[in-house]
């Protein structure tokens, strides 16, 4: 069954598959930094749902998501800023004003993808490229609330045009948020039974729970025929997150999941 999917959405040569070995190319180089500095990683969301479920990417999936305990984040961040690369730069808001992801990107410098983002149109760089995430100790609500307002305000700055109104106002946001809102709801974050871990407060997906107890000590399962850190228990993890992860999505769900409009016409063709 899976065979079949893979040569519907794909299949060897098509400019997904293209992408998605990049994508892989470029994890590989991030996880050898990652063993260099003894800093531990793990497949996250839909990756590690991959993993999973078709030991590699999923097949209509033009993304990839990692994540790290936010300690290990920042030592992570601070490395790829400084990577001396004309291939590779680590996408953050430290680089790029207009990038307001408080969660990191690895992406090629050069190239662009098709995005039907406003906010993309923006950015330094537009290559493909792959996620870093950071999780940290808080609970729901303050998961929830920091998602809320902080991508409410940075919404204000989508259809400016002026990059002289639009920057400035950019870091002002941040500023409120990371630097007096956020401490707020970390103090409410401490209220938590569970010892629930979340994104760190602003990258969205409050959905997305993470527990220690799940997650250390690491394992490995195959991707893309190799050995990739995961999750001591991914069931539980996936179970949470997506509910019965081994059920297949609809097409029309499918075909919503997939962000590139290049991939989107090579597999429906261009009239859909």
């Amino acid at each position: 069954m899976y065979e079949d999917l893979k040569r519907k959405y794909n299949p060897e040569g098509s400019a997904l598959r293209r992408d998605q070995k990049e994508l892989f190319r470029m994890l590989k180089i991030v996880a050898d930094i990652c063993k260099e500095n003894n800093i531990q990683w793990w497949l996250s969301s839909g990756t590690l749902l991959g993993a999973a479920r078709h030991q590699g990417f999923i097949p209509w999936d033009d993304d990839m998501d990692i994540v790290l305990l936010k300690k290990d984040y920042r030592r992570l961040e601070k490395i790829l800023c400084n990577f001396k690369s004309d291939e590779f730069v680590f996408h953050c808001m430290k680089t790029d004003v207009d990038y307001v992801n408080s969660f990191g990107k690895f992406r090629k410098r050069h190239g662009a993808i098709q995005s039907s983002s406003h906010r993309y149109a923006y950015y330094k760089w537009k290559g493909i490229g792959f996620d870093i995430f950071a999780i940290e100790k808080t609970n729901y609500f303050s998961a929830l609330m920091a998602d809320k307002l902080y991508s409410r305000m940075q919404w204000k700055t989508l259809h400016i045009d002026t990059p002289w109104i639009r920057k400035p106002l950019i870091r002002i946001i941040e500023f409120f948020n990371f630097g007096l809102l956020f401490p707020v709801l970390k103090f409410i974050g401490l209220i938590n039974p569970h010892k629930e871990y979340h994104y760190t407060l602003g990258s969205g997906w409050p959905n997305h729970i993470f527990y220690l107890k799940h997650t250390f000590p690491l394992t490995t399962a195959e991707f893309e025929g190799e050995q990739m850190p995961v999750p001591k228990d991914m069931d539980a993890y996936l179970t949470n997150v997506y509910g019965d992860w081994r059920k297949l999505p609809s097409e029309e769900d499918i075909k919503k999941a997939i962000h590139c409009q290049e991939y989107r016409d090579e597999i429906y063709g261009k009239d859909q």
